[in-house]
């Protein structure tokens, strides 16, 4: 590609993940990642919430054109209810994203990337855009949120997990894959915290798993990923080496563990 990647960034920008990772990406950018960053588009309005508001800023000062709509507003203006797993989502949502369509369709982009955003996304998006999703899990592994996923993570005893893109289409988090990266979440350095998570749950101990030391560097561990595993997903795609979607996911480990590296 001759010129940048140009990319709408869509996220809720509940709290610091979110934030890092756009402050990381347009850090790349400005060491020369070939990206540029079309539109932010955020589902809170101003003043809905701090952390929001501070993401906005970030766009702002960056010189981010930004687009906010508030879909708890939306909701509530159309007396529409909330969304209940397992059933189709209400028909405020699909009016929602229409609406969103046609934000995004008055900036010029070649893709979306959705990184906390916290709405399933419908017909009238990725059938219209072509968009990424980050998922906190290797292709392979549960789906869900961040929380959710460690929680499965922890009741199965696994010992790797992963970051991973996926096209965004109907079935949630089930997209194509277009990459991933892998590290260990059971090894040397962690034996000892799943020893205390498996005796406290043998001794029928039921604290918050959340605020157990297993959840917490566990999470740790994939913070430190994803945001360089974002990065190098876009260099590949700006730089031709990655088609969307490709014929079966490219695995980034080596690339995000070097980074890692570099950013100390």
């Amino acid at each position: 590609m001759s010129r940048p990647l140009r990319v709408a960034w869509l996220t809720t920008g509940r709290g610091p993940g979110s934030y890092g990772a756009l402050e990381y990406a347009l850090g790349a950018i400005g060491r020369g990642l070939p990206v540029e960053i079309a539109v932010v588009f955020l589902n809170r309005a101003p003043g809905e919430a701090e952390p929001t508001d501070r993401l906005i800023a970030l766009a702002e000062r960056a010189g981010i054109p930004v687009e906010t709509a508030s879909s708890v507003r939306f909701r509530k203006e159309r007396g529409g209810k909330l969304s209940t797993p397992g059933e189709p989502l209400p028909p405020w949502r699909l009016e929602y994203d229409r609406d969103t369509a046609e934000t995004l369709g008055r900036h010029r982009f070649d893709l979306g990337v959705m990184f906390g955003y916290m709405l399933i996304a419908t017909e009238a998006l990725y059938g219209r855009f072509r968009f990424l999703n980050d998922h906190p899990a290797l292709p392979d592994g549960p789906v869900g949120t961040y929380q959710e996923v460690i929680a499965e993570l922890m009741r199965r005893g696994a010992t790797a997990s992963g970051c991973m893109m996926n096209m965004v289409t109907g079935e949630v988090d089930r997209g194509p894959a277009v990459s991933f990266c892998r590290y260990a979440i059971r090894d040397e350095a962690s034996e000892p915290l799943w020893r205390d998570w498996e005796a406290a749950q043998a001794s029928g101990e039921t604290g918050a798993m959340e605020e157990s030391a297993l959840y917490l560097e566990i999470r740790r561990r994939g913070v430190r990923r994803e945001r360089p595993f974002l990065v190098a997903t876009l260099r590949a795609v700006a730089e031709e080496r990655l088609a969307l979607p490709p014929p079966r996911p490219v695995d980034l480990t080596t690339a995000v563990e070097q980074a890692l590296v570099q950013d100390g």
